[in-house]
């Protein structure tokens, strides 16, 4: 089973999506993208931030929330949900093999549905009075730690 996954719940930015793709490729990381999103994954922005290393990238597209749950419930992976909403530190949390890490909107996070169905959420801890990260630079922390901790296992 692979270490970890990414999942993208309906994207907005393109630049946000090929920057994680690119950083997956790297590492070795499967990215889940749940459709729609805010872009064509042929646009031009996606590919000028994922470079050359789309063509080699992971992913999977899932046409929406109900049939990225089917396949995870299907295959009993821990989801965490990467949220503002959360108390649980990223730090806190222990990682296993198989976890998905699931990334909402950067407009919007994800709706009341996803958050009643995850169980699991956690949170980078920030400064007080600030909002969030850029989702790119909050994936690549996250699934660095999420990394660290399985590949030391």
């Amino acid at each position: 089973m692979t270490t970890i996954d990414i999942a993208l719940y309906q994207p907005d930015i393109p630049q946000n999506t090929g920057t994680i793709l690119r950083m997956a490729t790297c590492l070795d990381l499967h990215v889940h993208i749940i459709e729609p999103c805010g872009f064509t994954l042929n646009d031009r922005t996606l590919r000028r931030a994922g470079m050359d290393y789309l063509e080699r990238a992971s992913f999977t597209k899932h046409i929406s929330w109900s049939r990225f749950k089917d396949w995870q419930t299907e295959t009993g992976r821990r989801l965490l949900l990467a949220t503002t909403k959360a108390d649980r530190s990223f730090y806190d949390e222990t990682y296993q093999a198989g976890d998905i890490l699931l990334f909402g909107r950067e407009s919007a996070g994800v709706p009341d549905e996803v958050h009643d169905y995850v169980t699991d959420r956690i949170t980078i801890p920030m400064r007080e009075g600030e909002r969030s990260l850029n989702l790119a630079i909050s994936t690549a922390m996250i699934a660095t730690e999420a990394l660290r901790q399985v590949r030391a296992l």
